[in-house]
């Protein structure tokens, strides 16, 4: 029996490993359920699962009341009992922003598996990360589905065996479009995601392709690839997830019909693998043709912007991450428009400069004050699509 920690887990990836859980009773226990702020979803979901702990972020959300089964808790504090509690095997962490770094430390530092969907993590923090990990013993199973399909595809080999990686993207619903086509796109035209079902923040991601170069600089951190050796590429009909090139010019692929839930099986029972019979069967007929584009960073900077902050190292991954953060709920706000999602970070990134980052509190401090430069930049922009409105 796996016992399952599960952090987000009213999100979508954290709901997607509740519906893997709940069809594999025998092989899981959720031991821990922790929420933001979405106390009656927790709920409901404690009512089924039964955790011996939940957990609620944010202490201003009244904790629900009449639960004698489980230990009921909010704040900081609980969330890193949870992440770091000694009965508990995986922690999964689909926290969302830079709040999921400290219980990533946590879980690592406490030799727990750590199932990560949480991009800031190692984005924001990857050398804390990988040095918490070293010290606690803790593992990091990826749960992207490009990550996992490298993961996949790396078994049995290592990293200076590797030529290449090459992670795949949708393109987004915005494909084929070029810069000024996309000044009048609306938020919800970006939230209809061609082939993925997804968060509201995740979704305008892959529409800039934001979400390729927080990517990237996950890669770098995960397999110890060097930037120059990570490539991303459009591939529209999402089926083949990444390629991995290796010395000898081979190539391995892994492949299948888009699903987060076989990236989420996959990292709760590392390296083995359960039967699932409600995963759809991979159809190479009905999945053809196959095809790939280079990324358009001419329409899509965001993914340049991204990979350069990444390759800068210091406290410049952070900043990008924060920044693009209030640009997207900037622009689902309507406060901005899709092409100057990519101006409020380059422009964040400008004024913050770059800095070295020691521990978490570099980190916390980076994320804040950039996400107020950010807030700036973001109301200045649209003071000035008013002005040019009137």
């Amino acid at each position: 029996m796996i016992r399952v920690a599960i952090l987000g887990s009213t999100g979508s990836i954290g709901q997607s490993a509740l519906e893997v859980i709940r069809r594999h009773p025998d092989q899981f226990q959720v031991t821990a359920l922790v929420a933001g702020r979405s106390g009656d979803a927790l709920a409901a979901q404690v009512a089924s699962f039964k955790p011996r702990l939940a957990v609620l972020a944010d202490e201003r959300v009244p904790l629900p009341v009449g639960d004698k089964v489980t230990n009921w808790a909010s704040g900081r504090g609980a969330v890193l009992a949870a992440a770091a509690d000694s009965e508990t095997d995986v922690v999964l962490n689909a926290l969302v922003g830079a709040a999921g770094l400290e219980p990533t430390l946590a879980a690592l530092e406490a030799g727990h598996r750590l199932a990560l969907a949480n991009k800031e993590s190692l984005v924001a923090g990857g050398e804390l990360v990988l040095s918490a990990a070293e010290r606690g013993s803790g593992e990091i199973i990826p749960i992207d589905s490009e990550h996992s399909a490298i993961l996949q595809c790396m078994q049995g080999h290592d990293p200076s065996d590797v030529q290449r990686l090459v992670l795949t993207a949708s393109g987004g619903p915005f494909r084929g479009r070029d810069r000024e086509a996309l000044w009048d796109v609306r938020p919800e035209d970006a939230l209809k995601h061609p082939t993925w079902k997804m968060g509201s923040k995740i979704t305008i991601d892959s529409a800039t392709l934001a979400n390729k170069a927080l990517e990237i600089i996950e890669a770098h951190f995960l397999y110890g690839i060097a930037y120059e050796r990570l490539d991303a590429i459009v591939h529209p009909q999402s089926v083949i997830h990444s390629l991995v090139e290796f010395v000898d010019g081979s190539v391995l692929a892994q492949l299948g019909f888009p699903t987060m839930e076989l990236p989420i099986l996959y990292a709760l029972t590392y390296p083995n693998r359960i039967e699932d019979v409600a995963l759809q069967t991979y159809d190479p007929i009905r999945s053809s043709p196959l095809t790939f584009e280079p990324i358009d960073d001419a329409a899509f900077p965001l993914f340049e912007i991204g990979v350069l902050a990444g390759r800068a190292s210091g406290c410049a991954p952070a900043v990008y991450n924060a920044a693009n953060e209030i640009a997207v709920q900037a622009f689902l706000e309507s406060t901005i428009r899709f092409p100057e999602m990519a101006d409020l970070v380059s422009g964040t990134i400008d004024r913050i400069g770059n800095s070295a980052v020691t521990g978490v509190e570099d980190v916390l401090e980076i994320d804040r004050s950039a996400r107020l430069v950010a807030t700036e930049v973001a109301h200045r922009l649209g003071k000035a699509r008013v002005g040019v409105a009137q």
